[in-house]
């Protein structure tokens, strides 16, 4: 089976300009995991949920803050208190990054014309969830595990 005869053919791309904020609501919204970034038409770079998480490492935080003993019970709450500040803090920097700061810029792609087999090998090969479908130098389509599988379970029947 032919990689055409599978793939989503309505991708939903992004530019390598536009904020994590922005992608994680294509996420969301469209009930994906990822996706190509495009530039002036050319596929320059994926962006995938996985990417994004790796992101949310939280800023150490420092014990400096110290109440007498009278307020020593106090002291914890005040503690996370400026921590979950600081937390919002950073998430809403996070938002702010254009995705060419964390995509993967070694894109592995593949032919419509390809088998479903060559798609799989990649996949394991190089440890991805999906592959941009290129034809001339165009994207035509995006190919996702699920896809292969449900092709794969399709002609076994």
């Amino acid at each position: 089976m032919k990689i055409k005869d599978v793939m989503n053919k309505d991708v939903i791309t992004c530019a390598p300009g536009d904020s994590l904020g922005y992608i994680s609501n294509l996420f969301k919204e469209n009930h994906i995991s990822g996706l190509p970034v495009v530039n002036n038409g050319k596929v320059v770079g994926l962006v995938s949920e996985t990417d994004l998480l790796k992101l949310f490492k939280m800023p150490e935080f420092s014990n400096e803050l110290w109440l007498p003993s009278p307020f020593e019970i106090i002291e914890i709450p005040i503690r996370n208190l400026v921590r979950i500040e600081e937390t919002k803090k950073a998430l809403e920097n996070l938002k702010l990054r254009p995705v060419e700061d964390i995509m993967t810029k070694d894109v592995h792609a593949i032919s419509p014309e390809d088998e479903l087999e060559d798609a799989s090998s990649i996949m394991v090969k190089y440890k991805v969830n999906r592959l941009p479908v290129i034809d001339n130098g165009k994207l035509v389509g995006i190919v996702a595990r699920s896809d292969i599988l449900r092709g794969m379970a399709g002609s076994a029947q």
